[in-house]
């Protein structure tokens, strides 16, 4: 497959149905391993997660995995380290030059298309489930947003390279005390054409479905739910048990 950008969307489309955004693999690792440096997991070990036991990962892991992909195929592009509001450098994503423009590509989050960059104008890119918008601000700064949801703003895209030794130190601060999603456990998958959700800071636990049309929600009893995420999400319900057993120490 050469590189293009609709074997770029298509890449996009299959990885959001196939490998969720979640904390559940992350919590378990920490749990396991209590040597800092060895807690991230680098790529070869977030594919075999995801190949072999349905993981996924949080923004710094998913995002620093597909790169490794896209360049495999045969792209190049480079991560950069963004903020949300005011939270600095809490989120990662991926610029991808392709036939001449800027591509935005982000499984952290995840955006379901690629979003041209252009310093001089607004850009919008619709999808399956959101219109993505990037409004430059100067300085290689853009304010990403998405239609069709409560919260438009999205976070700030700071369109520079990180060095890969920066990117791999702040992986590994993100299994540190104030690692992001560490403290809940969190599930995202897109199945059956709707964007499911789990998040268990929320009471009651339940399962979310969110559509243009409306949102379902499904109760989940306490007592098997490892196994009803396991089931719904594809995901290795030992690993989640792990996770949810740290959490609840």
């Amino acid at each position: 497959m050469e590189p293009s950008l609709p074997a770029l969307e298509q890449l996009l489309t299959a990885y959001v149905r196939r490998v969720p955004w979640e904390s559940v693999f992350r919590i378990a690792k920490r749990q396991r391993v209590p040597v800092l440096a060895e807690r991230p997991r680098w790529p070869e070990e977030f594919w075999a997660d995801a190949l072999e036991r349905g993981g996924g990962g949080t923004c710094f892991e998913s995002n620093y995995a597909f790169l490794s992909l896209l360049r495999g195929l045969g792209y190049t592009g480079y991560l950069t380290v963004n903020n949300m509001g005011a939270s600095i450098g809490c989120h990662t994503a991926i610029v991808v030059p392709l036939a001449n423009q800027q591509r935005l590509v982000d499984v952290g989050i995840p955006l379901h298309t690629t979003l041209l960059l252009r310093p001089d104008a607004v850009t919008q890119a619709p999808s399956q489930f959101h219109t993505y918008i990037a409004r430059p601000e100067g300085d290689n700064t853009y304010q990403i947003e998405r239609t069709h949801h409560p919260k438009r703003y999205i976070y700030t895209l700071i369109d520079q390279p990180v060095p890969d030794a920066i990117y791999r130190a702040a992986m590994i601060q993100d299994y540190d005390e104030a690692g992001f999603f560490l403290d809940r456990l969190i599930i995202t998958l897109v199945i059956d054409d709707k964007v499911w959700r789990f998040n268990g800071s929320e009471q009651p636990l339940r399962l979310e479905a969110f559509e243009r049309e409306g949102k379902i929600e499904v109760l989940l009893p306490d007592l098997l739910l490892a196994r009803r995420l396991a089931t719904h999400f594809h995901m290795d319900r030992l690993t989640i048990q792990q996770a949810l057993d740290a959490l609840r120490a």
